[in-house]
């Protein structure tokens, strides 16, 4: 079972930094922030026994950091929905990348309401990255979908790593003024 051990005494070091800047790019409060990632180490520390596997423990702490922002604004938001748009996606595939690209639903608390949101927020991503420029579309699908490095896309398309940053922040503003305009 060594494949499904997890060591949440390497946390802080391994992941809290990337788990905070996800955050605050969803929540725009450095208090809050800290308070989000400080609750999903401490989530995760009560559910390490469910654990699986299944993904790396990254995606696994994103998975539960995910749902945490998800409550955080149904707490100060009577209209659910609003931040569920800007962070997440649900797809077939199991490795996907960061932002809309996970599920909106907890894999430990699946309902029918978590499914009918991310079908329907799935098809109008994907319209919205449909209306993508060409060069923007397949830079945001081979970064985030597909998971490719940053390295292969540079030498892939021939372009330098700030350029595939500026491109991926372009499409995800992009498709959320999409999704703004679209699904609310």
């Amino acid at each position: 079972m060594p494949n499904h051990q997890i060591d949440p005494n390497k946390w802080i070091d391994l992941y809290s930094d990337y788990l905070f800047n996800y955050t605050i790019t969803r929540v725009r409060d450095r208090d809050t922030a800290q308070d989000l990632v400080q609750d999903t180490f401490f989530a995760g520390l009560k559910s390490m026994k469910n654990f699986k596997g299944e993904a790396s423990e990254r995606t696994w702490l994103i998975s539960i950091l995910k749902r945490k922002i998800i409550d955080h604004y149904r707490k100060i938001n009577s209209k659910k929905g609003k931040a569920e748009v800007r962070i997440n996606y649900n797809s077939d595939s199991e490795d996907e990348g960061n932002w809309l690209e996970e599920r909106v639903a907890d894999p430990f608390d699946k309902t029918a309401e978590d499914n009918l949101e991310n079908t329907e927020l799935g098809l109008a991503i994907h319209n919205c990255i449909g209306k993508l420029p060409e060069k923007q579309a397949q830079v945001f699908k081979m970064k985030t979908i597909l998971d490719y490095e940053t390295e292969a896309i540079c030498n892939e398309l021939d372009i330098t790593a700030s350029n595939l940053w500026v491109i991926i922040h372009r499409a995800r503003t992009t498709i959320a003024a999409c999704l703004e305009k679209n699904w609310f």
